[in-house]
C-alpha cells in the first residue's frame, strides 16, 4: 500500500524513517515547502520529494500528516477530499469546529482516518490488555524539559492531551466537571497545567502536564477496587498489584503472592510486572493504521477519538482562562 508523508521536520523524520522500516507501507514520497527541511530528508532517506500536493495525492493510498497543528485540518480536508486515507497527529485540529468537519467528511468520502495519540502502543499502555479495568481514581504526571519547536500551542494539545485520550479510553463515563489551572512562563501559552476531571460514574482524575521541568517524567497511576497499577510511558514498563481475599474462586500460584492478616480476615497481594517488549510505538500505530485499511475494519484511535480528547483539553484552557480573569478581578 502507498503512503506520502506531509511535513518533513523533526516528528516527521522520525515518521518518514517509521514508514520505511514498517514493512508493509511503500513510501512514494514527501510534500513539504521548507527547503531545508525537505532537502535534509532527501538526504537522510534519499525520499522523492513531491513541490505539489495534487501529484502526491495522484500517486498514494494514504498520507501521513506530521506538520504544525495550525495546517492539520486543511491539510487532511484537501486528502480526504481526494479519497486518500489519513493518519494525523495530535492534536487532531486547531478548533473543535475543524475536527468536527472533518469528521463529517471523512463520513461522506468514506476514508479511513487515525489520530497520532502514540501512547495507546506504548508497552506499559498496551500490558494492561487482558485486565477488566474501571479505574475510580487517576493520576498523572508528564513533564519535560523546554523546547520551542511545539510553543504555537499550549502545553494541554502538546503533552497533556495524550493523556486525556488516554483517560477517556480508560473511563467508559461521561465528563461531569472540569477544574483547571495553568500558567505562561516561556511562551505565550500555558507551560505548566494541572486539570481535575470528574465523570459522572464518580471517578477522578488528576493531571499535571508541564514542559519548563528538569526533568523527563511520563507516569500513570490508576486506583480501582482490588487493583493498582502504574504505568512508565518512558521505561514503557508496567506495574500491577492486585489484592485477593478468602473468597477469591481462584488464587495465583503461592510464590507469586504475600500474605497478610486484617480485620476482614487473609488477603494476599500479587505483583506482576509484564515484560516490556521493546518496540517502536510510532512504527505500530503506522502499521494498525495500515491494518485498519486493508481489512477494512476501524482505526484503532478514531478520528472521533481526536475530536473527544480535543474537546477536554479546550475544556481546560477555558476553564485556565476563568479562573484567571477571575482573579485577575479580585486583584
Amino acid at each position: 500500500m502507498k503512503i506520502g508523508l506531509l511535513g518533513a521536520g523533526h516528528l516527521g523524520k522520525i515518521h518518514l524513517k517509521c514508514i520505511l522500516s514498517s514493512g508493509c507501507w511503500e513510501l512514494v514520497g514527501f510534500y513539504d515547502p521548507d527547503d531545508k527541511n525537505a532537502n535534509s530528508a532527501i538526504q537522510q532517506y534519499g525520499a522523492t520529494r513531491f513541490k505539489s500536493l495534487e501529484k502526491l495525492f495522484a500517486e498514494v493510498d494514504a498520507v501521513d500528516i506530521v506538520t504544525p497543528t495550525t495546517s492539520h485540518y486543511k491539510l487532511a480536508a484537501r486528502a480526504i477530499r481526494a479519497g486518500k486515507h489519513v493518519f494525523l497527529e495530535k492534536p487532531v485540529t486547531e478548533t473543535l469546529a475543524q475536527g468536527r468537519k472533518l469528521l463529517k467528511l471523512a463520513d461522506e468520502y468514506g476514508v479511513k482516518v487515525q489520530v497520532g495519540h502514540v501512547e495507546r502502543f506504548n508497552p506499559a499502555f498496551t500490558a494492561l490488555d487482558g485486565i477488566a479495568l474501571n479505574p475510580m481514581f487517576i493520576e498523572g504526571h508528564r513533564l519535560s524539559a523546554f523546547q520551542p519547536r511545539g510553543t504555537e500551542v499550549s502545553v494541554i494539545l502538546d503533552l497533556m492531551i495524550h493523556d486525556l485520550d488516554l483517560i477517556l479510553h480508560l473511563v467508559k463515563s461521561p465528563v461531569k466537571k472540569v477544574s483547571a489551572s495553568g500558567v505562561a512562563v516561556l511562551s505565550n501559552t500555558p507551560d505548566i497545567a494541572n486539570a481535575r476531571i470528574e465523570f459522572l460514574n464518580g471517578c477522578v482524575a488528576n493531571l499535571t502536564a508541564s514542559r519548563i521541568s528538569l526533568k523527563q517524567m511520563r507516569k500513570m497511576r490508576l486506583f480501582q477496587q482490588d487493583h493498582y497499577l502504574s504505568l512508565d510511558f518512558l521505561e514503557k514498563t508496567a506495574q500491577i498489584v492486585r489484592l485477593f481475599d478468602q473468597d477469591a474462586l481462584e488464587l495465583p500460584p503461592q510464590d507469586q503472592l504475600m500474605e497478610f492478616d486484617t480485620a476482614d480476615g487473609k488477603k494476599w497481594l500479587q505483583l506482576k510486572m509484564p515484560e516490556a517488549v521493546p518496540i517502536n510505538a510510532i512504527e505500530e500505530e503506522l502499521k494498525s493504521f495500515h491494518a485498519s485499511i486493508q481489512d477494512n475494519k476501524p482505526t484503532v484511535v478514531s478520528l472521533q477519538d481526536g475530536v473527544d480528547a480535543l474537546q477536554l483539553a479546550h475544556t481546560i484552557l477555558r476553564e485556565i482562562t476563568l479562573r484567571k480573569e477571575k482573579l485577575q478581578t479580585s486583584l
